[in-house]
């Protein structure tokens, strides 16, 4: 399946505001994962929608990009994994821990080796944690709040990972140099 990348002139009735809003804030970078959404234009609001409430959790922005990474490795998303390398490197996520995350290493950060494992036991199990990993997390100085905040993250990959495949979203030009070949575990 081909999907057109649109531009915020050319999108269907609906994307059209969205993408240009999101060029706009990337200064006129348009990511081809958004340009293939506008395809279907209620797909692009929710993944834009999750993105905006990702924002609004408890987690830093580095940790943020620590979900997302670490769900886009463990979904296999050629695409994806390169963008949030770069997002974990402009949110100044340690470079030690996303080439780990890449690796699918442990973290040498025992916080963030936490959330990474923690973010990797609630895909694996699809929510049933065990009560270990509730407890590690939590004395990682995590939250209760922060255990269920993380769904919205791994919504928001479950979305975008997905979709990325299904179309093979081609990677950016500027992403290219971050291109991850680890794709074919899903």
């Amino acid at each position: 399946m081909e999907f057109e990348l649109h531009t915020p002139e050319a999108a269907p009735e609906g994307a059209g505001a969205r993408l240009q809003a999101v060029s706009d804030s990337m200064g006129g970078f348009l990511p081809n994962l958004y340009r293939q959404m506008a395809n279907a234009p209620a797909l692009l609001d929710a993944y834009l929608d999750l993105t905006e409430l990702l924002r609004k959790t408890s987690f830093s922005p580095a940790e943020q990009q620590l979900i997302l990474l670490t769900a886009s490795v463990r979904n296999g998303c050629a695409y994806c994994v390169p963008a949030h390398t770069s997002g974990a490197r402009m949110a100044k996520l340690d470079k030690d821990a996303i080439t780990a995350i890449r690796d699918e290493q442990p973290i040498a950060d025992a916080r963030l080796e936490a959330l990474r494992k923690f973010t990797e036991e609630m895909l694996e199990t699809r929510g049933k944690v065990s009560a270990a990993s509730k407890k590690a997390f939590l004395d990682a100085g995590f939250t209760q709040t922060q255990s269920i905040e993380i769904l919205i993250g791994i919504a928001m990959k479950a979305l975008s990972n997905s979709f990325a495949r299904m179309v093979d979203t081609p990677v950016d030009d500027v992403l290219t140099k971050l291109a991850w070949d680890g794709n074919d575990r899903v």
